[in-house]
């Protein structure tokens, strides 16, 4: 068993040069926390910037600073000034950032922050390889590092890697915007694992794999080559107890150990017992929408103006990025709307904002949080928002209302909380009346299901379900390796073929000999596969069939010259020694008439789908449409099409991006056995890609090398990576 490999931006240790020496500290919270029962069990490496650039770490101290990681089991990625800011403040939070988080108006497209993006995530892909093996588990995580999983697998092609992003992921109109939109989506990709925090993001993922890198996407699985990545979502969770026993804790301290902070609200509490505190508490982003909830407070005080003097509102605004143009502007925004409205609406005794710009210790979070009667928390973009959940955590008694906006990730499992539109101030304010009015009773009782909640699924049981979720996926692969042709398998092959006195091979075309093509009539043969088809149809004791899903006419002036046998239309026409087609099954086309309305009212509503009109069959294909769309319009037409075909003795195909119409009495694996049954042959091969094909390696006997080409769902033996794989396998026959 391998060792594991966490990766990240930063290191789960605060380094300080003190006195020529350095000191280590464990960090808290966060994903520090979450990996903790990880790094921590087993033989485990952590890999990250220290947090101090070149510039800061005097030479003399280098190796001492790697020493004091050793004994945390981190190892440190160096990273000069200039780094820092093009790959941290300038790609990862002034272009990744407010893309991801839909504030295009910030974002900023720079060629040299994407160099230096680069080049840096290939510094942590080479520390990774320097310092892993192939049966190593690896974790990339988050948005500064999205390039890290590509650039390990093309060095460690077998090594399991698995990726966390634990911000937003877009949706596809939003993230097309991006440049580099591609290599993104790549080197994500390289990953045998992607999750993230919500389903949203998930499908916004597959939605622009799909649309913009054109793979193949099966539920939540991605068919990459020879590789199937799995994408799921995993809900990050907070140190419950943690924060319980924090609150636990603070409730027993006698009135003179407690904090000057707490002093401060017991007083107010004391002083204005019927006020309710009403608590902010973010970074100081402009994703949290700080602003929009001070205004909406405002809004609320005007519309309700007897709850003046009776409610208050405690900002906590942590500093983030102070050097970030845009973040400078939203801190003199939040400083000058505070001042005006306590200027315009605080009394003698009474001020409406309590408001706090720095960061606080972890004991005066857990004053804040069991003081505060409401939580009122409202990003206008957020990847999951654990504050939410903190918040929950520490309300022991049960009491205490969350107003959580359904932008934030965590809306998904809080549905117990109030949930608003944070660009909504009517119904924030609305809101904010129920939360104050709100019966104890029926905090308590939605409290009872957020706490049983939030303690079972906490952030080590997201860790652990991750990395269960990880190692399935390995096992996933395994199967299917078990049945991908290695060269062992290869050898046998080719073994059993050269032994064999008297052959028959039944070879698909599109997806199997020859790539698909946009267009399908310009799919036409080459000059190699010329060349492999001819020796093996000269080959002696050899009988060789195209077998296609492809019209007669398009075949015969392709191959007919060639004097090829051809299957054509899924078994309805057969062509042997370059003679005419000629019927193979008895076949009605009176139906036609009245399906192919149906497939042109399609047409006429799916913008780059086209009919196919065969001799015996219709085929509607898709593959220049929108993926989704698409995808969307063949899930309709197929329960048209069955509802229209039921009395009919037809039967409907799909395809590989085509959705077919024809009889049912006609299929590849019929005429192939047609074929079968001329001759006593003792090797039998077959090989192709789509669910057509399924009937061929169905009704074939169990002898038969049956070969799928790609990594799907399928009856066949073995299976093979793409058409360049296959050619190389067909050769073999003929050296």
């Amino acid at each position: 068993m391998g060792k594991t490999i966490i990766i990240s931006n930063r290191l789960p240790v605060q380094l300080q040069i003190s006195e020529g020496g350095i000191v280590a500290t464990p960090s808290v919270g966060g994903l520090a926390t979450g990996m903790k029962s990880i790094h921590s069990s087993g033989d485990s490496l952590w890999i990250g910037w220290s947090g101090l650039t070149d510039e800061d770490i005097p030479k003399k101290l280098d190796k001492e600073i790697d020493k004091a990681l050793t004994k945390h089991n981190c190892l440190k990625v160096g990273l000069s000034q200039k780094e820092m800011e093009g790959f941290y403040f300038g790609f990862s939070n002034r272009t990744i950032w407010p893309l991801f988080h839909y504030f295009l108006e910030y974002t900023e497209f720079e060629l040299s922050f994407w160099n230096t993006y680069k080049s840096v995530n290939q510094k942590f892909a080479d520390a990774i390889i320097e310092n892993s093996d192939d049966n190593d588990i690896i974790w990339v995580h988050d948005y500064q590092l999205m390039l890290v999983p590509q650039m390990v697998k093309e060095k460690r092609p077998n090594a399991t890697i698995g990726f966390f992003l634990h911000i937003p992921f877009p949706s596809y109109e939003i993230f097309r915007t991006m440049p580099w939109r591609e290599e993104v989506l790549s080197g994500l990709l390289g990953a045998d694992l992607i999750g993230f925090h919500t389903y949203d993001y998930e499908r916004h993922f597959l939605s622009s794999v799909r649309r913009l890198l054109g793979l193949e996407v099966s539920f939540n699985d991605i068919t990459l080559g020879n590789r199937m990545i799995k994408v799921d979502s995993f809900p990050m969770g907070i140190d419950y107890q943690k924060f319980k026993q924090a609150a636990e804790a603070h409730d027993a301290l006698p009135e003179e150990k407690r904090s000057i902070l707490q002093k401060r609200l017991d007083d107010h509490k004391k002083s204005a017992p019927d006020t309710k505190l009403i608590l902010s508490i973010d970074r100081l982003d402009y994703s949290k929408g700080i602003a929009k909830r001070i205004y909406a407070f405002e809004y609320f005080l005007n519309k309700y103006p007897e709850y003046k003097e009776k409610v208050r509102l405690v900002i906590l605004a942590v500093p983030s990025r102070s050097n970030v143009p845009q973040y400078k502007l939203l801190k003199k925004e939040i400083d000058e709307l505070v001042g005006r409205i306590n200027g315009e609406l605080s009394t003698v005794s009474w001020t409406p904002i309590w408001y706090f710009y720095r960061s606080m210790p972890f004991k005066n979070l857990i004053d804040l949080y069991t003081s505060c009667d409401i939580a009122w928390l409202t990003p206008l973009r957020d990847g999951m928002n654990l504050v939410a959940k903190e918040y929950i955590a520490t309300r022991i008694d049960r009491t205490g209302v969350l107003i959580l906006s359904e932008m934030a990730g965590s809306a998904y499992e809080m549905n117990e909380a109030l949930l608003i539109n944070p660009n909504n101030f009517e119904h924030q304010a609305e809101t904010l009346k129920k939360a104050i009015t709100m019966p104890k009773k029926e905090q308590m009782a939605r409290n009872m299901f957020l706490q049983t909640r939030l303690e079972r699924y906490n952030v080590e049981v997201w860790a652990q379900e991750f990395m269960t979720a990880l190692n399935n996926q390995i096992k996933n692969n395994e199967a299917f390796v078990s049945r991908k042709i290695n060269t062992d398998i290869l050898q046998d092959i080719i073994d059993d073929y050269a032994s064999a006195k008297n052959r028959l091979i039944f070879l698909d075309y599109d997806g199997t000999l020859a790539d698909f093509h946009n267009d399908p009539q310009k799919a036409s043969p080459d000059e190699e596969l010329y060349d492999i088809l001819d020796h093996l149809h000269n080959q002696k004791n050899t009988t060789l069939f195209l077998i296609s899903g492809r019209d007669k006419q398009t075949f015969s002036k392709w191959f007919l010259h060639k004097k090829y046998n051809m299957i054509v239309e899924h078994g309805v026409w057969i062509s042997r020694n370059g003679k005419e087609f000629s019927l193979l099954e008895k076949v009605k086309s009176d139906w036609m008439a009245k399906i192919m309305p149906v497939l042109e009212s399609f047409v006429d509503r799916t913008p780059g789908s086209f009919v196919e009109e065969k001799n015996y069959s219709l085929a509607w294909h898709y593959r220049n449409t929108d993926p989704d769309f698409g995808e969307k319009r063949a899930t309709e037409l197929n329960t048209v099409l069955t509802s229209l075909t039921s009395n009919d003795s037809l039967s409907v195909l799909n395809g590989n991006k085509v959705m077919e119409v024809k009889s049912s009495n006609v299929n590849k694996g019929r005429a192939a056995v047609r074929v079968l049954g001329e001759s006593d042959f003792d090797f039998v091969f077959a090989m192709g890609d789509d669910w057509t094909d399924e009937y061929m390696f169905e009704e074939l006997p169990k002898s038969t090398i049956s070969v799928k080409v790609g990594r799907q769902k399928t009856q066949a033996k073995y299976f093979i990576e793409n058409t360049k794989n296959v050619r190389e396998l067909l050769k073999k026959f003929i050296d």
